[in-house]
């Protein structure tokens, strides 16, 4: 952490001294503005970064910009005589303030901190030499989904999670169905097991009272005739 301390405060006294020599003499006020942060990955044939500035009080003229670098090892000066080469590229749009830095044949290696610098040769104001706050650029090593292919993948997702929803709505809704109809039939079983063993008792119930009454009230013929026959004994002379 100390290390990358000290190397930003190098690389803002060497950014200042650069800006410093481009030019003296007038007031004005530069303030500068650039993304935090852009990510592409390595199969990128270029990335463009963006620099707007706004003045107040500056001279006329167009400004100077410049470009700085600070990767891992030390600051580079990138863009201090112009920009054209095969790996970096600058475009200007004074009208609309704005200053574009293209990196060409995107490597891993392109991995740093881009800074602006805009300067006014015609003022010795401080305020008309200034630096952005940087954009990290950083390049991966594996390739990027695109915007589309996020926002696809999102809604197959979205529909992978409502169809399994739907799914498990359905198992429960069933689930409550198969267990509410095996209720319903151990309860006709049981009724129609409780209704035919109460049939085999009534059975069994009349059946024992039938010999029940048959053993406890023996017919009266015999009976009527044996008393008769006594009768007649005695009724002889």
């Amino acid at each position: 952490m100390d290390t990358m301390s000290t190397a930003r405060i190098v690389l803002g006294l060497k950014i200042n001294l650069i800006l410093f020599h481009v030019g003296v003499a007038g007031q004005c006020t530069v303030s500068i503005s650039q993304p935090p942060y852009l990510e592409v990955d390595y199969t990128q044939e270029a990335v463009t970064m963006q620099c707007s500035f706004d003045t107040s009080g500056c001279p006329p003229e167009p400004p100077t910009s410049l470009w700085f670098r600070y990767g891992a090892h030390q600051p580079e000066n990138l863009c201090e005589k112009g920009c054209k080469s095969e790996k970096f590229t600058e475009r200007k749009n004074m009208a609309e303030k704005q200053v574009f830095l293209t990196v060409n044949q995107v490597a891993p290696n392109d991995s740093a901190i881009y800074i602006c610098g805009i300067a006014f040769a015609a003022s010795g104001d401080p305020g008309a030499k200034r630096t952005g706050n940087g954009t990290l650029l950083a390049v991966r090593d594996t390739k990027i989904l695109s915007k589309t292919v996020q926002s696809l993948l999102t809604a197959v997702l979205a529909l992978l999670s409502i169809y399994i929803v739907g799914v498990a709505l359905v198992f429960i809704i069933l689930s409550k169905t198969k267990s509410k109809c095996q209720r319903n039939k151990v309860t006709e079983d049981s009724q129609k097991k409780m209704s035919a063993r109460r049939i085999f008792q009534e059975i069994a119930q009349e059946l024992y009272n039938k010999r029940h009454v048959e053993t406890s009230h023996p017919p009266d013929r015999n009976d009527t005739y044996e008393n008769r026959s006594a009768l007649s004994k005695y009724e002889r002379p």
